[in-house]
């Protein structure tokens, strides 16, 4: 087998393994129909890096998709969520987006609430927690530290 057959060969192996482990990784995700279940929303003052087809995860376990988001009248972020049939929601849960990491992806994250009555269609959640910008965090830790540094230099001056 000469050298250049044998390069292809190898180069070949190495796409097919790319492939299988790519469809291992993001093949299989939506275990949730999207014909089915209901949708509800919720409402917030910042979706920052939010989309359309982010997941929706209760405990952990994904429950649904972001389905689409708008501005209503009072200039807050509505955000739409087609969640997984025969799910069981309390009508006071709460709803938060989260960051995979410092700069992951967002996701939504649904903490259940204690209330008998379990949402319907259409409901929408009022407890909500905005998602967190970076940029923001980073330059309030860097204050922070300007500060008790600034503190620490008066203390040794005196």
């Amino acid at each position: 087998m000469s050298a250049e057959a044998r390069e292809i060969s190898i180069g070949a192996v190495v796409v097919a393994v790319l492939l299988t482990i790519m469809i291992f990784v993001y093949g299989g995700q939506d275990d949730f129909s999207e014909d089915g279940g209901i949708r509800i929303s919720a409402s917030f003052n910042r979706v920052d890096g939010l989309a359309v087809g982010d997941p929706v995860y209760l405990s952990g376990v994904r429950i649904g998709s972001v389905e689409k988001m708008w501005l209503n009248k009072n200039f807050r972020a509505i955000v739409s969520f087609q969640l997984k049939d025969g799910l069981v929601i309390s009508e006071d849960s709460s709803a938060a987006i989260h960051t995979d990491g410092l700069f992951g992806s967002k996701f939504v994250i649904v903490e259940p609430g204690g209330a008998e009555q379990a949402m319907k269609e259409g409901h929408t959640i009022t407890f909500t927690q905005d998602a967190v910008i970076v940029s923001n965090l980073l330059d309030l830790i860097i204050s922070e530290g300007k500060a008790n540094r600034a503190k620490d230099k008066a203390k040794v001056t005196q």
